[in-house]
């Protein structure tokens, strides 16, 4: 396991039941309110691109999809460029604003190109993000989008095998929910299926647009 502490980034979502308190609704489909926090641990790091010394493989993961298939991570991934997110879709900011901006950034590809990416969101949050919650969800953003769930145990070490702190999510008695973890994206080269570099939080759709081109043809922006 990597110990990047300068690149953690996390993110803790609380769920609000109780209204009025003026924030925006996460889910159409209940009475959920949200708030977040999101903390660095340096104020003066740009959002950008961090290269990496020692490139990571992309780790072992057996989990469902959106549509209710079986997905082998390494396996249906293998030779595509791909990009690797791990998020929820409760998430009231960070999670959505990524997936945006990369959808965005993935539609000025040549349509040659954009068939060969793949961009993976693992649920961090397993227990609400059922296959059809994730189709919703994800299907708003852009429909080729795989969206994964399952054992968050299974998730978590995958994610740790990156560097990444994810923690459980945590109901409290009032009725709020916290979900912890970190926000970078891993870009996969079809070359040898690592990560050779990730994406930190804040990263703008005009930095993924340019550096997408490059990433699918297995360099290195």
């Amino acid at each position: 396991m990597h110990a990047f502490p300068a690149r953690r980034v996390a993110v803790a979502a609380t769920l609000v039941t109780t209204a009025g308190l003026g924030l925006t609704a996460c889910d159409d489909a209940s009475a959920d309110q949200s708030a977040a926090v999101v903390s660095t641990p340096s104020s003066s790091a740009a959002p950008g691109t961090v290269t990496l010394d020692t490139p990571d493989a992309k780790p072992a993961l057996h989990l469902t999809d959106q549509n209710g298939h079986s997905y082998n991570l390494v396996r249906q991934t293998a030779g595509h460029p791909t990009l690797l997110y791990f998020g929820y879709t409760h998430c009231p900011d960070v999670c959505p604003t990524t997936m945006a901006d990369i959808a965005l950034a993935a539609r000025k590809l040549p349509t040659a190109d954009r068939r060969e990416l793949r961009v993976v969101f693992v649920s961090t949050d397993p227990a609400r993000d059922t296959p059809r919650r994730l189709k919703q969800w994800l299907g708003a953003i852009d429909p080729s989008f795989t969206g994964l769930t399952g054992d968050f145990a299974a998730v978590q070490k995958a994610a740790r095998s990156l560097g990444v702190g994810i923690s459980p999510p945590v109901k409290h008695q009032d009725g709020t929910v916290t979900v912890s973890h970190g926000a970078e994206v891993f870009a996969f080269s079809p070359k040898d299926d690592k990560a050779h570099l990730f994406y930190t939080s804040g990263t703008s759709q005009q930095r993924y647009a340019a550096d997408l081109p490059k990433i699918v043809k297995g360099q290195t922006p």
